[in-house]
C-alpha cells in the first residue's frame, strides 16, 4: 500500500490536503525544507498523522508528539536516544528511519520497532531492488517496510510491485492529486487501490459501510473508479453493478460523508467509514441494512431526532429546555453509579448516567464520534498525571481524619453556595437527610421538576421483560421452575399450590392470626358498602327501559410482592374485594421464601378469601403466567396487585397483546408519600409517617410540605427523621431513599394544596388544624389521611380502605383497587311495540346521515309492520 507523505509547511497551509490524504490512511509528517521548523501540534487534530523527527531531535522531543497524538514517530536509527525511547513507549509507536548509502538494510538496524523507513536519494538499479527487497524480508518478517524514493515519480505498476513483496511505498503529496492523473501526479485513489486484489470476474471490491462507532450500515461494490470519485468529493460513492457509479443520497437525500477508506487483511475487501445523513443507509429508510440499531448509537440517534422534533411535555424535551435540571440528573446518576455494589445495579446505573451524558452532549452538539476521537487522543498520550480525585471529592480525605484546608476555589457561573452544597453532599452521603426548598424562591421549571418522580426506564426495563414474557407464554410451566432458580435462586418441583392448602401451610400464632381477622373484617366491611347489587332501571322515554347491571369478573390474578417484607396486607387488600364481587376462580402469585415456601401469613389470607391456586413465583413470569396461563396455572382475565418495575412493565405488555385477552387495575410506581403539615403539627407524628413509607424501598419518595412552619419546628422535625430512621431495622432502605425525597416550605394552605394536587400522591396526609376543612380542597390523590390520628399505616393494614393505589402521578386519572375493581356492568334495553314506534325515526335519521343502511333498515322493516294500516 502506500503511505501519503507531506512536508510540515505544505500541510500548515493547506489543511484540506492533509485531511484528503488521510481518508486512505496515515499520513507521514516530513520535516521542511529548513528542518522541523513548524510544531506539528495543530495538525494532529486534524488527521492521524506520522511525525518524521529530524537527525538532531531528542527523546524529550519525540515524547511530545507522541503525547500530543501522533499515531507514530519516525526516529532515526542511529540516534543515541532510540534505545531510551523504547524503554519508556511501546515498540508500536516507533518507526526507525534509515538513510541507504550503499549499506546493507540489515546492518543500519540495531532494535526491533514496528517498522522501518528505508530512504534512497536516487534512482536505483532494478537488480538493486530485488536485492534489498529479498534482504528486508529476510531480516524483518517480523516489522512493516516502507521504502521512499523522493526523487523517483512512482508509478501504479511500482506500488504494485512493491507490495507483491509486502513493501509500502511512501509517496510525496506532490506527486498525488484528488482530481484525476497527470503527467507529474497520480490519481490518490488509483494508487491506493494499486495494492487491492480482487477475484471476482467484473473487478469490483467487495464494501462494508459503517458509521464512525463502526457499525455496519450496509453491503455495497466499489470499483478503481468510485474509489477515486469518493475521494475526490470527500462522499460515499459506490459502483452499481448495474447502474454504474453510484453517488448515495443523490435521490433520497441520505448523503453520506466519507470519513476514512480502509481494507481488510487479505486486500480484497473495503471498509468505507462514513458519517451517515438523514433517514439512514437503507432503502427502507432504516439507518442499517441489517434490521434496528441498538446500544449507544441508537440512542444518540434517538436523542437527536428529539433535539430536532420532541414531543411536547416529552421528558428528554424538558432535559433539552433546562440545564438545571440535566445538570442535577447527571451528578444524581453519578453519585447512585457509586453507590451501586451488584454487577446489574453498575450496569443499570452506568446506563442512566450514559444517556444524561449523552443527553448533554446532544443539547451542545458533541456526537459520539467528538467523544471516541477524545478517547483516541488520550490512548496516545505517554505521559500521565497522577489522577487522584480534586479536593472537594476526594472521600478519602475525610476517611482518613483530614481535616479540610481551603475551599475549592469556584468555578466560572459557579457560587459558592453551590460547591458547598454539593461538598455537603458527599460529607453526608449515608446521613438520613432530606433536600429542603423554599417554593418562593423556586423556580416554575424547577417546580415542575420536583413534581417528577424517579425516572422508570420504560423502553429498558420493557427490552428485558418481552423476553421473560415470551419465554413463559411458549414453555409455560418448565420456563417458571427456571425462572424462579435463576431470578430467585430457588429450585422448586411445582410452582404452584392448589386449595384446599394444607394445614400445616397456614400455622400462625394466635396475636398473627386475630390481627389478620380484625383486618379482615374491616376490609369485607368496607368493600362490601360499595357493591351496590340493586339493578339500575330507567325509561328513557315511554316503552323505552335502559337497565344496568355488574357481573363479577370471572377469573383474577393477584399479585402479592415479596422479596424484602411479607405482605399479608396486600393479600387481603386484592382479595377481599374479590371476593365480595364475587369472582369466580382467584389466583394469588408471590415469590417463593429462600426455603421455597410461601409466608403462612399469605396462605392464611388466600384460603380465607377462597383462592383456588397460590403461584409460587414472582416478577414478570408470574404475570405472564397468569396472563396466558399454563398446565398448572389457570388464565385469568384482570390481573391486579402492585409491584416493582418490572412486574409492571409485563402488566402493561400482557395488555396490550390481544392474543392474551387480560386487563390491568393500573399502571403503578414506587410506593409514595406526601405531608402536608402547618405549625399545630407534631414533629414527631410527621416523622414517623414519612419514614412509613421511605422504608418500602430505595427507589420510595416522601415529601413534606412545610406550610409556614418556623425554623425550630422543621428542624424539630428533621432531627426526628433522622433519629426515628437511624432506629429502623430497614435503616439501610431509608438510606436510599430518604435523599431522593424533599422538603417544600410553603407560605400558605393554598400554595401546598396546588402543589399537593399537581403531584397526585398515592398517599396524602393532613397534619392541619381543622384538617377535615380541606378535603374538599384535595383534586388528586390516591387515599387522604386526616389529621394527627390517622396515620397511613392503618390505610395500609386494617382501617378498611384499600392500599392498592395508584402511584407516580396516575391519582390523576386512576382509582385505587376497589370492589368495582373486580366487576363489569352490562347495560340493557327494553322497547315495547309503542316504544319503537316513538324512537324508530330517530333512529332510522340517525342511521341515514352516518350511511350505514343496515342499521335503519332493521328498524325500518318493524316500523313498516307496526304502522300497517295507518295510511
Amino acid at each position: 500500500m502506500i503511505l501519503p507523505a507531506i512536508s510540515l509547511d505544505v500541510a500548515a497551509k493547506d489543511t484540506s490536503l492533509l485531511t484528503s490524504l488521510a481518508v486512505v490512511g496515515d499520513v507521514l509528517l516530513t520535516p521542511g525544507p529548513q528542518g522541523q521548523t513548524q510544531d506539528p501540534s495543530a495538525l494532529l487534530e486534524a488527521a492521524s498523522c506520522w511525525v518524521q523527527l529530524p537527525s538532531d531531535s531528542t527523546v524529550d522531543t519525540a515524547l511530545d508528539y507522541l503525547h500530543a497524538g501522533a499515531a507514530k514517530v519516525v526516529v532515526p536509527a542511529a540516534a543515541d536516544y532510540v534505545t531510551s525511547l523504547l524503554q519508556q513507549v511501546s515498540s508500536d509507536r516507533i518507526i526507525l528511519s534509515v538513510e541507504l548509502d550503499g549499506a546493507s538494510p540489515a546492518t543500519a538496524i540495531t532494535a526491533e520497532a514496528f517498522g522501518y523507513l528505508f530512504t534512497v536519494s536516487t534512482a536505483a538499479e532494478d537488480q538493486n531492488y530485488v536485492k534489498t527487497i529479498r534482504e528486508l524480508t529476510a531480516s524483518f518478517t517480523s516489522s512493516r517496510i516502507y521504502w521512499s524514493t523522493p526523487s523517483v515519480p512512482p508509478t501504479i505498476a511500482a506500488i504494485a510491485a512493491w507490495d507483491k513483496h509486502d513493501i509500502n511505498l511512501v509517496v510525496s503529496s506532490t506527486h498525488l492529486s484528488t482530481s484525476g492523473s497527470s503527467s507529474n501526479t497520480l490519481d490518490l485513489g488509483e494508487a491506493f487501490a494499486a495494492s487491492l486484489t480482487s477475484d471476482r470476474p467484473d473487478g469490483l471490491f467487495a464494501t462494508i459501510v459503517v458509521d464512525e462507532q463502526r457499525v455496519a450500515l450496509g453491503l455495497c461494490y466499489s470499483s478503481v473508479k468510485s474509489i477515486s470519485e469518493a475521494i475526490r468529493t470527500r462522499t460515499g460513492v459506490y459502483q452499481s453493478r448495474a447502474r454504474g457509479l453510484w453517488y448515495k443520497g443523490a435521490s433520497s437525500g441520505a448523503t453520506q460523508k466519507l470519513v476514512k477508506i480502509t481494507y481488510d487483511c487479505d486486500k480484497d475487501t473495503l471498509q468505507f467509514v462514513v458519517t451517515q445523513e438523514g433517514p439512514g443507509f437503507c432503502h427502507l429508510n432504516t439507518r442499517t441494512c441489517f434490521g434496528a440499531d441498538s446500544g449507544i448509537t441508537a440512542l444518540e440517534a434517538l436523542l437527536r431526532s428529539r433535539k430536532a422534533a420532541a414531543p411536547q411535555g416529552s421528558y428528554t424535551r424538558r432535559l433539552f429546555e433546562d440545564p438545571v435540571l440535566l445538570h442535577s440528573k447527571i451528578m444524581e446518576e453519578a453519585d447512585e453509579l457509586v453507590e451501586a455494589t451488584s454487577k446489574a445495579d453498575i450496569a443499570w446505573e452506568t446506563a442512566d448516567l450514559i444517556y444524561f451524558a449523552l443527553t448533554k452532549c446532544v443539547a451542545n452538539g458533541v456526537s459520539l464520534a467528538d467523544i471516541e476521537k477524545q478517547l483516541d487522543k488520550r490512548a496516545k498520550a505517554v505521559k500521565r498525571r497522577a489522577g487522584n480525585a480534586k479536593a472537594k471529592w476526594d472521600l478519602s480525605l475525610k476517611q482518613n481524619g483530614a481535616t479540610k484546608q481551603e475551599p475549592a476555589a469556584t468555578a466560572p457561573g459557579q457560587n459558592a453556595t453551590a460547591v458547598a452544597k454539593t461538598e455537603t453532599k458527599v460529607e453526608r452521603r449515608k446521613e438520613i437527610v432530606m433536600k429542603t426548598y423554599s417554593y418562593a424562591d423556586t423556580s416554575d421549571s424547577e417546580k415542575e421538576a420536583l413534581l417528577l418522580r424517579p425516572i422508570i426506564k420504560t423502553e429498558e426495563i420493557l427490552a428485558r421483560v418481552k423476553p421473560i414474557v415470551d419465554e413463559v407464554r411458549s414453555r409455560g410451566d418448565a420456563a417458571l421452575l427456571d425462572l424462579t432458580a435463576k431470578f430467585d435462586g430457588v429450585k422448586l418441583q411445582s410452582s404452584v399450590i392448589k386449595a384446599p392448602f394444607p394445614a400445616g401451610s397456614m400455622t400462625l400464632s394466635k396475636k398473627v392470626q386475630d390481627a389478620i381477622d380484625q383486618a379482615y373484617d374491616n376490609i369485607y366491611k368496607f368493600h362490601d358498602a360499595q357493591l351496590d347489587k340493586s339493578v339500575l332501571r330507567v325509561e328513557t322515554m315511554p316503552g323505552v327501559v335502559c337497565t344496568r347491571f355488574f357481573r363479577a369478573i370471572e377469573k383474577v390474578g393477584l399479585y402479592v410482592p415479596g422479596g424484602t417484607a411479607v405482605l399479608p396486607s396486600s393479600t387481603l387488600m386484592l382479595g377481599v374485594p374479590a371476593l365480595v364481587a364475587g369472582c369466580k376462580e382467584i389466583v394469588i402469585a408471590t415469590p417463593p421464601r429462600i426455603d421455597g415456601t410461601v409466608p403462612p401469613e399469605v396462605v392464611y389470607v388466600a384460603n380465607k378469601v377462597g383462592a383456588s391456586t397460590i403461584l409460587i413465583a414472582g416478577g414478570a413470569q408470574a404475570v405472564a403466567a397468569m396472563a396466558y396461563g399454563t398446565d398448572t396455572v389457570p388464565k385469568v382475565d384482570k390481573i391486579c396487585g402492585p409491584g416493582n418495575q418490572y412486574v409492571t412493565a409485563a402488566k402493561m405488555v400482557a395488555q396490550s397483546d390481544s392474543s392474551a385477552m387480560v386487563s390491568i387495575d393500573m399502571p403503578a410506581g414506587p410506593s409514595e408519600l406526601l405531608v402536608i403539615a402547618d405549625a399545630t403539627c407534631n414533629p414527631a407524628y410527621v416523622a414517623s409517617d414519612l419514614l412509613s413509607q421511605a422504608e418500602h424501598g430505595p427507589d420510595s419518595q416522601v415529601v413534606l410540605l412545610a406550610v409556614d412552619l418556623k425554623p425550630e419546628l422543621l428542624a424539630a422535625i428533621e432531627d426526628e427523621v433522622k433519629t426515628q430512621g437511624e432506629a429502623l431495622p430497614r435503616s439501610d432502605i431509608v438510606r436510599e431513599s430518604i435523599p431522593k425525597s424533599y422538603i417544600m416550605k410553603m407560605d400558605t394552605m393554598q400554595q401546598a394544596m396546588d402543589f399537593s394536587n399537581n403531584y397526585a400522591p398515592e398517599h396524602l396526609i393532613l397534619h392541619l388544624d381543622d384538617a377535615e376543612k380541606w378535603v374538599e380542597k384535595v383534586q388528586n390523590a390516591g387515599s387522604v389521611f386526616v389529621g394527627p390520628w390517622s396515620p397511613e399505616s392503618c390505610g395500609d393494614y386494617a382501617s378498611g380502605t384499600n392500599h392498592t393505589l395508584p402511584t407516580y402521578g396516575y391519582a390523576r386519572m386512576y382509582s385505587g383497587v376497589n370492589t368495582l375493581t373486580f366487576v363489569k356492568h352490562i347495560t340493557s334495553q327494553t322497547l315495547t311495540k309503542e316504544g319503537l314506534d316513538r324512537l324508530g325515526d330517530t333512529v332510522t335519521t340517525l342511521a341515514e346521515v352516518e350511511g350505514l343502511e343496515a342499521h335503519r333498515n332493521a328498524v325500518a322493516i318493524r316500523l313498516k309492520d307496526i304502522r300497517k294500516g295507518r295510511e
